[in-house]
């Protein structure tokens, strides 16, 4: 696959092992060009890079703990370009976290699991779609 077609991910989470498991994972089952970061900053630093989507922890201070958190790396993203898909990752399995990220225009909540990564690549796929279609529909739009 060419590499402008390739979908560009940003990973975003301070476990290590999770985050190289996970990037292993979605190399292995699909052809993405990967960018991992172990902090929002660092993740908010590359933005002019351009991602399709992110996939960011909600929780961020494993390394440093005044690193910012999910939640803020989340806000500052939607800032920057609020067309940028985020899914937010959790080890928490509260309804009251996921609507707060859905609140914050997080396009989903995963919680970490035995099939959040079929889940998260699910999800890639589902925007992935969605962006498919709003370029043929623009097309079209733009024919009439």
């Amino acid at each position: 696959m060419k590499k402008e077609n390739k979908i560009k991910l940003f990973l975003v989470d301070d476990d290590a092992v999770f985050l190289k498991l996970l990037e292993i994972d979605l190399l292995n089952n699909a052809d993405f060009i990967i960018e991992s970061y172990s902090t929002g900053e660092l993740c908010l630093k590359a933005l002019m890079n351009e991602p399709d989507v992110i996939i960011l922890d909600y929780h961020l201070d494993g390394i440093d703990k005044d690193a910012m958190n999910g939640m803020e790396a989340l806000d500052r993203i939607k800032a920057f370009n609020p067309e940028i898909p985020v899914v937010m990752l959790s080890s928490q399995d509260k309804i009251d976290v996921a609507i707060n990220c859905m609140h914050h225009k997080a396009f989903d909540y995963v919680v970490k699991s035995e099939t959040a990564f079929m889940r998260l690549k699910n999800i890639i796929t589902t925007i992935m779609g969605y962006r498919k279609m709003e370029k043929q529909l623009s097309w079209y739009m733009d024919r009439m």
